[in-house]
Parts: structure tokens; sequence; C-alpha cells
């Protein structure tokens, strides 16, 4: 039996107590971390996309390589403001470009992680499958840590993944957009609402269409749901992938049609060509 006021240890007020239980709090959190440190010796971090080594802290970090982390694409991306394609470095963003110019656009600007033709191109497929969460989420968390002054400066008050029709989401068991939206939140500190836009058509997959089609098979695939979040708002549209630009268009009208101020566009990789 404890008793009350006799120093046995487990009285709340007594002062060795207290100390005994700081010293095994130490002793646990420093067997805990020469366990993880020992578990890091005998087996040392993996790259999510190849499998290498990871030698850099930086590395550690986002779990890709130095030879990933080269690939997926370049610490500065000099694309066009309105659509992300890549234009010259000798261009300073223009406002327009030779991929854009033309195209019936609604969404006001893109932000992209590199080019759908290098080695992204392998990354955002394996990226559409459940068992490469963890791909995901390094190629979430580098585009939020290379794009983030560009995306800070966007000043969004809200972030929208692209979703899936339900029954496709059921089928491929994950909607990688989520995720990143979810990466996204984390580094700028902005609410996300993956309910706000709901895809309620199921379209053709766009990559097995021509560009002059994918605009008729996005029309009306989209509704808003909560048209009080987005009026007067400035959305952030997160997808994995952006070619033509038509679904995020169309989700950008939609948008709009809501109330919303500014629709901007966050993606991995910006595809210009047959391969994308």
């Amino acid at each position: 039996m404890i008793l009350a006021g006799k120093g046995l240890i487990g009285h709340p007020h007594n002062a060795y107590d207290a100390r005994m239980q700081n010293l095994l709090f130490r002793l646990r959190t420093g067997i805990a971390g020469l366990t993880a440190a020992g578990i890091g010796l005998l087996f040392p971090p993996r790259c999510v996309f190849c499998d290498g080594e990871i030698l850099s802290r930086h590395g550690h970090l986002l779990r890709l390589c130095t030879d990933c982390l080269a690939r997926f694409g370049p610490v500065s991306w000099y694309g066009c403001r309105r659509c992300g394609g890549e234009v010259s470095q000798a261009i300073a963003r223009p406002e327009r470009c030779l991929h854009c110019r033309g195209a019936p656009l609604r969404f006001d600007t893109v932000v992209a992680l590199g080019s759908y033709h290098a080695g992204l191109h392998d990354a955002v497929l394996r990226m559409k499958r459940p068992s490469q969460d963890s791909l995901s989420l390094a190629i979430g968390r580098l585009l939020a840590e290379r794009r983030r002054e560009a995306l800070a400066g966007l000043e969004a008050d809200l972030i929208v993944p692209i979703p899936m029709y339900w029954s496709r989401r059921l089928d491929r068991g994950k909607n990688s957009p989520e995720m990143l939206a979810a990466c996204l939140r984390k580094s700028l500190e902005i609410p996300v609402d993956r309910r706000v836009l709901v895809r309620c058509r199921n379209t053709y997959p766009q990559a097995g269409l021509p560009p002059s089609q994918r605009f008729k098979n996005v029309r009306n695939a989209f509704r808003v749901s909560r048209p009080d979040r987005v009026k007067d708002a400035c959305v952030l549209l997160v997808d994995d992938v952006l070619t033509t630009g038509a679904t995020c268009s169309e989700a950008a009208r939609m948008l709009k049609q809501a109330g919303a101020a500014r629709v901007a566009v966050a993606v991995v990789a910006r595809g210009t060509g047959k391969t994308a």
C-alpha cells in the first residue's frame, strides 16, 4: 500500500519521484536514439525511386538519392507564367508562350516541378500505384521545397486536388494529387479541401485522346459541391501532370463559376509533346 506523504515513489508531490521519472524518460529517449542510429547503420535508407543508397542528409529527409534529385527536374524552372511550359532560360517567365498562345485555358498560372520528358515521366506513372505512396510523398515534398517561393507567391487561400471519378478511384485505390496536396498543405500552411471539387462524370482517359478532343472530353466533368469555400478565394489546383491543360482548365472554369477570384495550378510535370 502506498501512503501519502511518506516519501515513497508514486506520490505526485514527491521530488525524488519526479527526478526518477525524468531520468527514465531521458534513458528511454537515449536508447531509442541509439536504436534508430543502429538500424540506420545496419540498414541505410534507400531511395524510394531507384533503391540506391542515400548519402546526403538532404536526401535522407526527402528519401531520394542524389541522382534522382537531379533527375526529377532542375532546381530552377524556367516556365511560362500562364501554362508552365518550359521556355528558354534567356526569357524571364513570359506571360504566354508557344505552348499556350491561343489555347482556351481558364486557370491563371501554373507552377511545375519539371518536364514530363525527363525522369519525372516514370515517376508520375509509378505514383499512380497504391504501392508507391512513399514515392508520391517524396515527389510532393520535392515540389513543395523546390517551388516554395513561386507557390508562396500565389497567396492561395485553399488547396484543391483534381478529383477522380468514384469508380476509378475505387479501382485504382488512390489519387496521387491528394497526396501531393497534403505535402503542399504542410509546406505552405494552407488548408486542403478535397471535397470542394467533385468529378461527376466518368471521362475517357486523356492520355488516349488527341489534343483536339481533350477539352471536349472533360466538358462538364466537374461540379463544385461547396461554393462557399471558394467564393472570392484564390484556389491552388493540384495535379500530377499537365499536358494540354484541358482537365485543369475545366476544373478552373467551374471554380470561377462558383465564385473563385483566381485559380492557380501546381503540377509535378509539364508535358508538351506526344509522349505526355
